[in-house]
């Protein structure tokens, strides 16, 4: 008897095994699904939209817009001494620029952000009057920064405090944008980090676009003057 009661726990215990095991498949496919529709909405905004991977399961979506090559990547931050769980996304113009030097104006650096190459710049500048308080600015070239005129009228841009990060360089135009922190309930009881269960809005996108396309005119029409 005592045998057969072992032989039915066994038994028991192995069906919930596999009955555990068939919900944690699924629930990483769901999520697998949940991530690859990230930048869905997103898409629509651009002409010839194409998918790729990226970090973390999520896609990285490039395309065209208004004539200019658009590239969209998402990051996530599960940092542990941060506050939260983040997503961070990464919208790049990669038509290149006719500047010499990489600037990189960084707000409240912490020395690990995971999606940019801030502290790999040799050299860190004074931030010049009228930006932002709390930004650092790193460059490669400090003798070749574009005039500080060019880029005042657009730090209006920072007012959002989810905006992180301007990289202007040769090869392009990229702002770094907080997109989600991870729910704080779940997290701080749970250690739930999931992030990026919904798709980003495409009106998330498109004045960002607008930001970027505005300040790319701006500087070719700075580089122009200097070379006429």
């Amino acid at each position: 008897m005592e045998r057969l009661l072992l032989g039915v726990v066994a038994v028991g215990l192995a069906i919930a095994l596999v009955v555990l095991a068939r919900l944690v498949w699924q629930a990483g496919q769901a999520r697998a699904q949940q991530r690859a529709a990230f930048f869905d909405d997103c898409a629509t905004l651009l002409t010839n939209p194409r998918t790729g991977a990226s970090s973390a399961g999520f896609p990285r979506l490039g395309g065209t817009w208004r004539g200019h090559a658009v590239d969209l990547q998402a990051v996530s931050d599960t940092l542990t001494f941060r506050k939260l769980p983040a997503l961070w996304v990464l919208l790049t113009l990669p038509d290149p620029l006719p500047v010499r030097a990489t600037l990189n104006l960084m707000i409240r650096p912490t020395g690990v952000e995971p999606f940019s190459r801030f502290h790999l710049l040799p050299d860190q500048i004074s931030p010049p009057p009228g930006f932002p308080a709390d930004c650092a600015i790193r460059t490669d070239d400090p003798d070749g920064l574009l005039p500080d005129a060019v880029l005042r009228p657009h730090l209006t841009l920072f007012d959002d405090e989810r905006i992180k990060e301007l990289v202007i360089s040769p090869k392009g135009l990229r702002f770094t944008f907080l997109a989600e922190e991870a729910d704080r309930g779940r997290y701080l009881i749970f250690r739930d980090a999931e992030v990026g269960q919904m798709p980003l809005a495409a009106d998330r996108i498109a004045p960002l676009l607008d930001r970027l396309t505005a300040l790319r005119a701006d500087i070719i029409a700075a580089t122009s003057k200097d070379t006429a």
